[in-house]
């Protein structure tokens, strides 16, 4: 085990009552809205990578960024992925007029409340509760959700240590739970 089966980063951008998404034009999760956030690449420390694809995908540097933890999946029994979350707050009068059109798909803010109602089938699954979260809670949680044939049937949110993002004996102590 190491830091490479966590070979992904996701960031919420809020801006007041509002999070910065991507409708994604490519899969994973093509078609749907979803945080920013890209690949780790090797030898690149978590939050060097977030702070690298914030810039690469929005622009923005007037941000504060903190570590929420991670979100991992296992699909099928057998498939198992993660990714490093984070949240990073803007100003709320800020000015950062959307949509844009990117490489990626379609930056837009999206208010909260349409981002947590039960009924929005357009964002991907996970957002919502890991969202709920990262408002709420000043503690760093796994969201570990679990999915059969593409669909998401339950998700476990256990609180994990800080030390996770940039201490890798600390990661895959932790991470030996699925193994």
């Amino acid at each position: 085990m190491s830091r490479t089966m966590i070979k992904y980063n996701l960031c919420l951008m809020k801006r007041g009552n509002q999070i910065l998404l991507l409708n994604r034009e490519k899969p994973s999760w093509m078609g749907c809205w979803n945080g920013i956030g890209g690949k780790v690449e090797p030898g690149e420390r978590p939050r060097a990578a977030m702070i690298r694809e914030i810039a690469e995908e929005t622009d923005i540097s007037d941000y504060r960024l903190r570590f929420r933890g991670l979100v991992t999946w296992m699909v099928d029994g057998t498939d198992f992925g993660g990714m490093y979350l984070y949240a990073a707050e803007v100003p709320t009068d800020y000015e950062y007029s959307t949509p844009i059109r990117m490489d990626e798909g379609i930056l837009d803010w999206k208010p909260i409340d349409w981002i947590m109602h039960p009924h929005n089938m357009g964002i991907a699954t996970n957002i919502p509760r890991c969202l709920e979260y990262v408002l709420k809670e000043d503690v760093c949680y796994d969201h570990h959700c679990i999915y059969v044939r593409e669909r998401m049937v339950e998700m476990i949110s256990t609180a994990v240590r800080t030390s996770i993002e940039e201490n890798m004996d600390d990661l895959n102590q932790y991470l030996a739970r699925y193994f």
